[in-house]
């Protein structure tokens, strides 16, 4: 037997937001004083950081739990299955629905519940939850629905992460730029073979100490705005720092559990965040084994797409499957890792052969 993803989906939203678009922001410190720089030196920087050429908004009128039937669509079609047949539906987000021009946060009812009843799933027993972890949220989705399976009270479940992030941000933090909208689904499924393929191992670590608010929701840097709304904010070196630490470590000892080797690994699939953090996080796990990192190990879509959270790492395991990022493809018998790192401080990882 074997836990298999046998189906994926994604949606990408339509609406394109370049780096350009923001030239004419207000951009702050967290005093609320102004940067001696111009926006055009601003924007600058944060790509050649971040490597973020544009992201993807949703349109006004879709929300998050949209994104998620649309992308679930997708994945339910892929596995080529019978959605009444689906025993759990777990969305990871971290906001829920946010109706465009406001910033309350509504997660009643679950975005899984509406998910299903988008699905037009009659079957009571499909049960439906959300999941909190943050930018790992989908990781830890497919790492749960392996353990139903396992268990025996499940043999296919719905695992989605959909975020809408553009509806979180304060528009005077030069943060604002990263986040980004999106959804990716997959079908994880119990397949009867004797094949060493699936799910192969799994880490998860959650380090709530000193790192714990490094993800947060603060007011705005606009000092004079006089509301209670809260935003989306993070202490971006102490992530960094943070991240390149830990994740390599959690590749590692997910990778030691497996049973594989480091040289059987062909593709590491990385939560999107930041380019250049994701790029040394790969240098430092193949440093841990003394070794050079190889070439073309790890897809991108952050330039194009942004950071969209939980949905970042199906998004892009969806694309590379279907060959639609440049140079990268997967072949039967690929070995592969998933690892992500978000707000708590979680991170987690999965070893996977296709």
């Amino acid at each position: 037997m074997s836990i298999s993803i046998t189906g994926t989906g994604s949606y990408i939203p339509d609406v394109i937001k370049k780096n350009e678009q923001f030239l004419n922001n207000k951009f702050l410190n967290s005093d609320g004083s102004e940067f001696n720089v111009s926006n055009d030196i601003i924007i600058k920087k944060f790509k050649a950081i971040t490597g973020i050429e544009e992201r993807r908004y949703a349109k006004n009128h879709h929300n998050s739990s949209d994104l998620a039937f649309f992308a679930a669509e997708k994945a339910i079609k892929d596995a080529n299955i019978n959605q009444e047949t689906i025993d759990y539906i777990i969305v990871a987000h971290n906001f829920g629905d946010i109706k465009y021009g406001t910033k309350q946060l509504d997660q009643l009812p679950s975005i899984a519940s509406r998910v299903k009843h988008n699905l037009g799933i009659n079957n009571p027993d499909c049960v439906c939850y959300d999941l909190i972890f943050g930018c790992p949220g989908w990781i830890e989705g497919v790492i749960q629905a392996n353990a139903f399976i396992k268990a025996g009270i499940a043999k296919k479940c719905l695992v989605i992460g959909s975020e809408t992030l553009s509806r979180t941000v304060d528009i005077n933090d030069r943060d604002s730029m990263i986040f980004a909208d999106g959804a990716g689904a997959t079908i994880i499924e119990k397949i009867n073979d004797n094949l060493n393929q699936g799910i192969l191992s799994h880490k998860t670590c959650t380090f709530s100490s000193e790192n714990t608010y490094d993800l947060f929701l603060g007011e705005s840097f606009d000092l004079n705005q006089k509301t209670n709304e809260k935003y989306i904010k993070m202490h971006g070196h102490k992530i960094y720092e943070f991240a390149i630490t830990k994740v390599p470590q959690a590749l590692k000892n997910c990778l030691e559990k497996s049973g594989k080797t480091i040289n059987d690994v062909k593709k590491i699939f990385l939560h999107q965040a930041n380019e250049k953090m994701d790029d040394a996080m790969v240098d430092r796990f193949y440093k841990l084994y003394d070794l050079p990192r190889p070439e073309n190990i790890m897809p991108m879509s952050i330039r194009k797409l942004g950071n969209s959270s939980v949905a970042t790492i199906p998004t892009l395991f969806d694309l590379v499957k279907n060959n639609k990022i440049e140079n990268h493809s997967l072949k039967k018998g690929d070995v592969i890792l998933f690892g992500s790192v978000g707000a708590g401080m979680n991170v987690n990882a999965i070893a996977y052969q296709i």
